[in-house]
């Protein structure tokens, strides 16, 4: 069986504009959930959301973003999602004073507040939601940043 120009044409353009199509999915399912679309960069390639609740999100590569802090978003990042809220995050870390600290929840308790909040375990971080109106540009870096937690810092097991 052989494609035909125009149906070769549909394919490649079907191709790429898949990862457009994933972003805009999943930024139309955090709106649906009570949060701001822009929370995730525009370099998701895919996402998955299980019945559960589990959000998987995979980026292009991992990558520095800006909000009004810099954040680092892993190529894979999870969390469980419901109503106006992103929790128990893997692979997301924010810069505090100098320091790369994970992020553990997302929250808009509130939409009417204008605010989310960060919890980034040492504080929570109140910012605008209008900061997350559109997904950020996100560039990849040769460096990777210091991440402080206890896996990363070498805590030993003592017992």
């Amino acid at each position: 069986m052989s494609l035909s120009p125009r149906s070769s044409f549909s394919a490649i353009f079907l191709l790429l504009l898949f990862p457009l199509i994933a972003t805009s999915t999943l930024h139309n399912l955090l709106r649906n959930h009570g949060l701001p679309a822009g929370l995730f960069p525009d370099s998701v390639k895919s996402y998955n959301l299980d019945q559960n609740g589990r959000l998987e999100v995979h980026l292009d590569s991992p990558c520095l973003a800006k909000f009004e802090n810099r954040v680092y978003f892993e190529s894979v990042v999870r969390a469980n999602l419901s109503f106006g809220w992103l929790k128990g995050l893997e692979g997301l870390t924010q810069e505090e004073l100098f320091l790369w600290l994970p992020v553990k929840d997302i929250v808009v308790t509130d939409p009417t507040s204008g605010l989310i909040l960060f919890d980034i375990g040492l504080a929570h971080k109140q910012f605008s939601l209008s900061l997350f109106e559109e997904p950020p540009v996100c560039r990849s870096q040769g460096v990777l940043p210091n991440i402080v937690g206890r896996k990363k810092i070498g805590f030993l097991d003592h017992r």
